[in-house]
């Protein structure tokens, strides 16, 4: 099987990040994580990041960086690690995608129960050193 292309829009807003639980509509619900969504076929992974973001809470994002990439626990997607400014705007989730969202600080989202692997290890090892 073909592994598929995502992106994690890791959204800043001063020293916290939007974390996300999994809502109804989507595999594996209930999991907390930074939002997230597959790369479109002709879509940049920045463009992909603007629009994941803006369907998901509408919110409107500046694309910063790649700056990690790891892969589902399934293997079936190779996921694209994006920080993104979210300096305005309010949260407004899409009820079938998210089922509550928070911006928390790193250990906060640390505390969260459940998170992925994949999640858990980029907040311990690869945001400290961004």
């Amino acid at each position: 099987m073909e592994q598929r292309q995502a992106i994690v829009a890791v959204l800043l807003r001063g020293e916290r990040v939007l974390a996300i639980r999994r809502g109804p509509a989507v595999v594996r619900p209930g999991y907390w994580q930074p939002l997230s969504g597959k790369v479109e076929p002709g879509e940049t992974q920045e463009q992909a990041v603007v629009r994941e973001v803006r369907e998901e809470v509408g919110l409107t994002v500046v694309p910063l960086a790649k700056v990690w990439e790891s892969e589902t626990d399934d293997h079936r997607f190779r996921l694209h690690w994006w920080t993104a400014r979210a300096d305005t705007g309010e949260v407004v989730p899409d009820p079938a995608e998210v089922a509550e969202a928070r911006w928390v600080t790193p250990e906060e989202f640390l505390a969260l129960d459940p998170v992925f692997d994949g999640d858990r290890e980029f907040f311990e090892r690869i945001l400290p050193e961004l």
